[in-house]
């Protein structure tokens, strides 16, 4: 089995926790990240339906379009930024209050957008507020991701890693269906009029009760046992040079973050045009109705609540490694079909392009999160695995849908973005190969 040795904890601390204490702080940590990523995802459909014309009227809609996608692709850029302080933070101060702290940057940052008045009222102090209010958005991801993946994983039984770090990678798929939904229940009880609005807002005002969930976790979840552990190990060392997870981090495994983060933008980058550059294309380019695109979203997202925690649970016993890989390989060989289908402008076959793809970034984004836990030692691993993440955030989903407006404006072709999506596969075979013979070696 493929495993990381060098990286896991040096005493297992975890198995004489009560079972109960392991399910709340599991639920805890899955609904953090279904809420984090409903504010993050109302954004990205947002900035494909309405927020061009609202906050950046131009002369043409893919100028508009265009935008917005570099708005939404700001908030990628923060992510980094919030992965280094609260990983830092997260690895000598605890996984809970960084967590707790992203919550309540979201939850406000959201609320914000809604509530945000549009260029037509304000002038450019709208697009400006816009920008600034999305980089809140950033940092807070970019600080969540690592705080829920370590609640789930360093609280997991022996031999369960894989299974209980995918209940934080099931907030993707539960943050896409529910944003979907809000934004087709928005559409359906509103005319397309009240929808531009006003309408289109509802799904941002909705992410001011994440502040309940930040208290929840503030009053009832108690720090990991792995932390305590390694908070021992920091304190001994406080006055040292190796006293700073970051500085450690930069000088000795920054090939590690950096593979760990070419191995993981495809996944993230084929992700956003599936919910974000392909919702744009379908409904301005192909002519295909909204509402009906938003169902095929939220239907596939559906799918992945069971083959998520299944290909998790299937790395826990044949190495995450093998499982990994075996979705970008999919990715790669499914780029081309993919765009051949959704071009014949067929519900149907959009379903199907997307549903497929789906399945092959499942396959690889369920062990991702014990994947990544497993690189570092848990002194460092809020940090690592935090920048390994954002780095393949920042190359691969923040940029993707502005990368697919701008190859499509100038090829005229969606084979165009089938290449991008092949190249971005090759990267993360070449790095998913370095991280295996690293850890064979050990």
């Amino acid at each position: 089995m493929d495993t990381f040795p060098s990286a896991q904890p040096s005493a297992p601390t975890t198995t004489a926790l009560p079972e109960a204490n392991r399910r709340r702080v599991a639920t805890a940590a899955a609904l953090a990240s279904a809420v984090e990523w409903y504010d993050y995802f109302v954004f990205g459909i947002a900035a494909a339906l309405v927020l061009g014309d609202l906050y950046f009227p131009a002369g043409s809609a893919s100028a508009g379009v265009l935008a917005a996608f570099a708005t939404f692709a700001v908030g990628f850029l923060a992510r980094p930024l919030g992965g280094i302080v609260a990983g830092h933070l997260g690895d000598k101060r605890g996984r809970k209050p960084m967590l707790v702290l992203a919550l309540t940057l979201m939850g406000l940052a959201t609320t914000g957008i809604g509530l945000l008045p549009t260029y037509d009222t304000i002038g450019v102090a709208a697009p400006l507020l816009l920008v600034a209010l999305r980089i809140v958005q950033g940092i807070a991801v970019g600080a969540q991701w690592g705080g829920a993946m370590l609640l789930a994983t360093e609280y997991a039984p022996e031999g369960k890693r894989g299974l209980y770090g995918s209940v934080v990678q099931l907030g993707v798929p539960i943050g896409v269906v529910t944003a979907n939904s809000v934004f087709l229940l928005a559409g359906a009880f509103t005319s397309e009029s009240a929808f531009e609005a006003w309408g289109w807002r509802i799904p941002f005002v909705v992410g001011v009760f994440v502040l309940a969930l930040a208290w929840y976790i503030h009053v009832r979840v108690e720090e990991t046992p792995e932390f305590r552990q390694a908070e021992r190990a920091l304190a001994e060392k406080e006055k040292g040079e190796e006293s700073s997870p970051l500085r450690t981090i930069l000088r000795h495994h920054l090939g590690t973050v950096l593979l760990a983060g070419g191995s993981f933008a495809v996944n993230t980058a084929t992700f956003y045009i599936l919910i974000t550059g392909v919702l744009d294309y379908t409904t301005r380019e192909l002519d295909m109705e909204r509402g009906a695109v938003l169902t095929v979203s939220l239907c596939v997202s559906l799918t992945q609540l069971v083959l998520i925690p299944a290909s998790a649970a299937l790395s826990d016993r044949v190495g995450r490694i093998r499982i990994y890989a075996l979705g970008a390989v999919g990715i790669a060989l499914w780029a081309v079909p993919m765009f051949l289908l959704i071009d014949t402008g067929s519900l149907l076959w959009l379903a199907v392009a997307s549903f497929v793809a789906s399945c092959f970034l499942s396959i690889m984004y369920g062990p991702q999160a014990a994947l990544f836990a497993e690189l570092f030692t848990p002194e460092m691993r809020y940090t690592g695995a935090s920048l390994g993440y954002q780095i393949a955030a920042v190359c691969g989903g923040g940029l993707a849908p502005f990368v697919m407006v701008l190859l499509l404006e100038a090829t005229g072709t969606s084979m165009a973005v089938s290449a991008y999506v092949i190249g971005l596969s090759v990267i993360a075979l070449v790095s998913i190969k370095v991280l295996a013979d690293r850890a064979r070696s050990r």
